[in-house]
């Protein structure tokens, strides 16, 4: 495990933590695409990681991390992020760092807007890096496609921008996965998305892809079975 999230909390230190903590501030994401982009990133990381549950992520859920943020209502909630080895099946209405062993984020995701974009590569950069010590950080705007950016945390707890393969996509090392672009209709919503890829460049499917993917390859199979029992002269629509 990486010791940059083995760090002491920063200012946390109460013996008795509130109980009255605000999950939710009542404002939505910035624009529908917002949504189904959090949610892309999301679903696509649990279909590929369905048989584990050594992690948890989520998005647009506050993070708790000191008694000063507490008091001065400084409320932050990436939009997606992922922590790895932890209890993924304990429910969670935000992520409490004092109730999960001082952890914080392993990857974030902002997806900006040109109102957030400064604060994006702003403020919520220096918090990621000097104070969550998040090891991967990228922002994205789903309605600019070459907006594309990201940073990794380097031996001096500093952030290094990453540098784009031949096909744009950036390298998140602790996933494992390329974050990259792909044009397609989900949610009735045609528009460039940033999404995972593997090691081999293969995109990593929704729940709804990967059905559809293994049914196509079931019918493939099928079609292929029928073809070779015609070549032996049966009937495959006899048997």
């Amino acid at each position: 495990m990486s010791t940059e999230n083995n760090l002491a909390i920063v200012d946390w230190e109460p013996h008795h933590p509130p109980a009255d903590l605000i999950f939710h501030d009542g404002e939505v994401l910035e624009s529908n695409r917002h949504r189904i982009a959090m949610n892309v990133l999301i679903r696509s990381l649990q279909q590929l990681w369905s048989d584990r549950n050594d992690y948890f992520t989520g998005g647009n859920m506050f993070i708790y991390y000191s008694s000063s943020q507490i008091r001065n209502r400084e409320f932050r909630g990436p939009d997606f992020f992922a922590v790895l080895n932890v209890d993924g099946s304990n429910p969670r209405q935000g992520w409490v760092v004092w109730e999960e062993n001082g952890r914080y984020p392993d990857v974030i995701v902002e997806l900006m807007s040109r109102s957030t974009s400064g604060i994006d590569k702003g403020i919520k950069k220096d918090l990621y890096e000097q104070t969550f010590h998040t090891s991967d950080y990228f922002v994205y705007d789903p309605f600019d496609a070459n907006s594309l950016q990201g940073w990794h945390l380097d031996h001096e707890q500093q952030y290094q921008p990453l540098r784009p393969n031949e096909n744009g996509w950036l390298w998140c090392r602790r996933l494992g996965l390329w974050l990259g672009t792909w044009e397609g209709t989900i949610d009735r919503e045609t528009a460039i998305w940033v999404r995972f890829y593997d090691v081999a460049g293969n995109l990593v499917l929704l729940p709804e892809e990967a059905a559809k993917s293994r049914e196509e390859e079931a019918q493939a199979k099928a079609a292929r079975l029928a073809a070779r029992l015609r070549e032996l002269g049966e009937n495959p629509d006899m048997l």
